[in-house]
């Protein structure tokens, strides 16, 4: 790209390169080493015609510089960080320049890219600056970031509702578990006495029938409540209680009894009521394996 100055134009020597200029879809203007425009494309010219000024409004000659300094009104300090950085790409202490800016209109928001740069190092010092339309990007980019907010409070929302219902969960387990206490305990005081009491009674075999099945269905009715040693305490006796720990532990009949100061025929009745309390008498299920199933 050669140029020369004419009357303060920048003038292409190129038609190629002009046509090229003026295609962009970015809106470029070319400064001197003062910051005077000396040459904008075709997208500067037509941006700033949307904007109200007229279609002979030339801005060559403008000194880009002094207006981002002289600039007044809330954007003031952003205006002179523009120049600073300006300024910093012309004295070689930048590179580029990078910013980008708000400009807002009453037709809806509008963003903008600014890049500064320098034309070549040779010759006469020009500074290419450029505004590239970003308001799409901008307006994702804010869609995006609302939508991860709105996700963040329905995450939070739902992180909520899970410990509300874990709370209710664990509350309806404590519900359940004090329920089937005091139905065991009732079983226990109110029911199995009398069903013991039958059964030291003189009845024929009819009767002794009867109340063996009753018995039975009552066991089997309340062996799922008792699957863990907490309930399990309710229906156990202190000694079946003791047995039931021992033959936890691995244990043996003759060990048991040894330990417990009993006879080993005692520690089988106490084994078979462990069996039928629990619901695994007519089961090959092993007494310590079950035990063990229970406590985890």
């Amino acid at each position: 790209m050669k140029d020369s100055t004419c009357d303060g134009q920048l003038l292409f020597s190129n038609e190629l390169l002009q046509t090229i200029f003026n295609s962009l879809s970015a809106h470029i203007a070319i400064l001197d080493e003062s910051g005077t425009i000396l040459e904008t494309n075709a997208a500067w010219k037509n941006f700033s015609l949307a904007n109200g000024l007229p279609e002979d409004f030339d801005f060559r000659q403008m000194n880009y510089l002094n207006v981002c300094e002289t600039a007044s009104g809330e954007n003031v300090e952003e205006s002179r960080a523009v120049a600073q950085g300006i300024r910093a790409v012309m004295h070689g202490e930048i590179t580029e320049f990078l910013h980008d800016y708000p400009c807002h209109s009453p037709e809806g928001p509008r963003w903008f890219y600014m890049r500064v740069v320098l034309m070549h190092k040779n010759g006469p010092k020009r500074v290419i600056v450029s505004h590239e339309d970003i308001t799409q990007l901008k307006l994702t980019q804010e869609a995006l970031t609302e939508n991860q907010h709105h996700l963040n409070d329905k995450n939070q929302s739902l992180k909520e509702a899970n410990v509300a219902l874990k709370v209710l969960l664990h509350q309806r387990e404590q519900d359940k578990a004090d329920m089937e206490k005091k139905f065991l305990v009732n079983v226990k005081t109110l029911i199995m006495p009398y069903i013991d009491k039958l059964k030291q009674e003189r009845l024929n075999e009819r009767q002794s029938t009867l109340v063996n099945i009753v018995g039975d269905h009552l066991t089997d009715i309340i062996s799922p409540m008792v699957q863990n040693f907490s309930n399990a305490g309710v229906m156990l006796t202190p000694q079946e209680m003791q047995v039931a720990s021992l033959v936890k532990d691995g244990k043996t009949t003759a060990e048991i009894a040894e330990i417990l100061f009993v006879a080993e025929a005692t520690v089988s009745f106490h084994r078979k009521n462990l069996r039928n309390k629990l619901g695994i008498r007519n089961r090959q299920a092993n007494l310590r394996s079950f035990l063990l199933s229970m406590s985890q």
